[in-house]
């Protein structure tokens, strides 16, 4: 059976529309390098399997004793299998809620987590201590690789975009998440 023929079945009248996540990035930034910066890595990993990437200080900021190019946080980028074990236990750290304002107007989504030991199945070690994270969610569509691309990248038109509401019904479906619509 053809993959249009499975996305008539389910409903999507065209395949190149439906929605699917791109990419999780996983995101600590502890503020300063040394022993503390790696406990955050080992953090990291053993929360998503994937080995963390240092990232560094893009300026010098004397009051905080932060010096241009030093290592000052970590990221893992998810994709594939490992993307919705995460994104679940993500959620349920969350109690299943977003804010409207976690969601932009391009189909991404950005949430914190005040304390990794808040998510399913992680255990507190007081070895390496509590850290916080960012986590940023891409959706896309099929066909997003153009802009990507390295030979002839090419702009994403206006109606094959995901916009804020076509995100937030998705995750509402996929993931069981509820919405908490500003005052």
């Amino acid at each position: 059976m053809s993959e249009g023929a499975k996305a008539t079945e389910v409903g999507q009248s065209n395949p190149m529309r439906s929605i699917r996540i791109g990419k999780v990035v996983v995101n600590i930034g502890v503020g300063e390098g040394g022993e503390r910066l790696e406990k955050a890595m080992t953090v990291l990993e053993s929360l998503t399997g994937a080995k963390p990437c240092p990232r560094r200080a893009k300026k010098t900021i004397r009051d905080f004793g932060v010096r241009r190019g030093e290592n000052i946080g970590c990221v893992v980028t998810l994709r594939g299998e490992k993307v919705e074990d995460f994104l679940r236990r993500a959620f349920d750290s969350r109690k299943n809620r977003l804010k409207e304002s976690s969601f932009d107007d391009y189909g991404n989504i950005s949430f914190g987590i005040t304390e990794h030991i808040n998510l399913p199945g992680t255990k507190y070690d007081p070895s390496l201590g509590i850290f916080g994270m960012n986590v940023c969610i891409v959706l896309e569509r099929p066909g997003y690789r153009v802009s990507r691309r390295r030979y002839r990248p090419s702009k994403i038109g206006r109606n094959h975009r995901v916009t804020k509401e076509e995100a937030i019904a998705f995750m509402t479906e996929r993931f069981g998440i509820k919405v908490e619509r500003g005052a």
